[in-house]
């Protein structure tokens, strides 16, 4: 599994070093020593942990769907031509922005502040890694 310093599992976390360290205390998250003397811990534990803390808001009344990637957020920007748009939504930590026709932004009443739900059904999703990263 890998391995990744305090530091690093904080900033995936969205937490400070020093709760991470708490964790660590508690139990939360084990620790072990890397080749370099430093405090590691497991990246998968660090995942859970993740999924465990991720409270994402919840989804509108009478909302129902088979999409799993649902991102309840609100409306940032809305640049609109006479037949698309580009609408960007912040969904907690994370920027989506969606292109659409300008007829669609009009039906669904979109407006800068407006609480909009990003569903995202694909079959391609890319996913990057780097040296360094883990």
């Amino acid at each position: 599994m890998p391995q990744m310093r305090i530091r690093d599992a904080a900033t995936y976390l969205g937490v400070s070093d020093d709760t991470v360290r708490r964790w660590v205390d508690n139990g939360v998250l084990a620790a072990t020593v890397d080749e370099a003397g430093r405090k590691v811990v497991d990246g998968y534990e660090v995942a859970q942990v993740a999924r465990s803390q991720a409270h994402p808001p919840a989804l509108p009344d009478g909302t129902a769907s088979s999409a799993r990637n649902r991102f309840v957020g609100l409306v940032t920007d809305i640049r609109t031509d006479t037949v698309m748009a580009q609408v960007e939504l912040q969904c907690g930590p994370f920027r989506v922005v969606s292109l659409m026709s300008s007829e669609a932004v009009r039906d669904l009443g979109l407006e800068p502040g407006s609480v909009a739900v990003a569903v995202i059904k694909s079959t391609n999703v890319i996913v990057d890694t780097a040296e360094g990263l883990g």
